[in-house]
């Protein structure tokens, strides 16, 4: 069995919604849910969250869980995960990205992305789910297309197929979970930025054009995260609702 390994990268900075992971959702920081949903992902041996902030370490270190502190100048989550990795006294198998926002994160999906990758030859994994034609036109919803064996062909915020000849298309969102072989993460780690990675912003297009394979796991939907204000309220709704915590 491989060591797996998951970490959050957690940064206090955030252009939209500065402070996000302390903002309190019911009773507790957003990192303290973030780390509980990750800590139930089975084939995970630990989870750590990789931050450059002595008040998310402090929060972190609350709820029971392990903060790896980082530099200030990383210009995205994926590099926090590499620096913290140099950090850790064994080096994984697997490292799974998992996204500081998204306290509604379904731990049975994150599984079925790390049971992909360890068993195929890919580089990555990652999470899509069907979408409608309307939310395919939103260029801040990222598409991805799919290759017969489920490998991604091409992530784009262009709506993807085009449907010529009003042949039906099938569309899929990406949801922003990567999980990477070792190996595989730090040959993106010191790639360049890549054409088509700058022209559309997404970072997951430097693997593609370095020739990684990327393979895709299919899941009904995607959870919310939280970019704003607005968005902590709906997702304390929903915890609400739930009854949980």
């Amino acid at each position: 069995m491989s060591l797996n390994v998951g970490i959050i990268p957690a940064r206090y900075a955030s252009t939209r919604f500065p402070g996000k992971p302390l903002k309190l959702l019911r009773g507790l920081p957003v990192i303290a849910h973030v780390c509980a949903a990750a800590a139930r992902v089975r084939n995970l041996s630990a989870v750590y969250v990789a931050t450059d902030d002595e008040r998310i370490a402090e929060a972190v270190i609350a709820c029971g869980h392990t903060p790896i502190m980082t530099r200030s100048d990383h210009v995205c989550g994926t590099d926090r995960i590499v620096e913290a990795l140099s950090k850790l006294e064994t080096a994984p198998d697997i490292v799974v990205n998992i996204q500081g926002d998204e306290p509604l994160i379904d731990p049975l999906s994150v599984e079925k992305a790390v049971d992909k990758l360890e068993n195929s030859d890919a580089d990555w994994s990652t999470l899509v789910y069907p979408i409608s034609a309307e939310e395919a036109a939103n260029p801040n919803k990222v598409k991805v297309v799919l290759g017969t064996d489920d490998r991604a062909l091409y992530f784009s915020r262009a709506a993807i197929p085009y449907p010529r000849d009003g042949v039906k298309a099938a569309y899929f969102g990406h949801i922003g979970l990567y999980c990477y072989k070792r190996e595989a993460l730090m040959r993106f780690a010191s790639a360049d930025p890549t054409p088509l990675e700058m022209t559309e912003k997404l970072e997951q297009l430097r693997a593609l054009e370095n020739g990684m394979k990327i393979v895709c796991v299919k899941v009904d939907g995607a959870a919310p995260g939280i970019d704003t204000p607005e968005d902590l309220a709906k997702t304390e709704e929903i915890l609400r609702k739930r009854g949980e915590m």
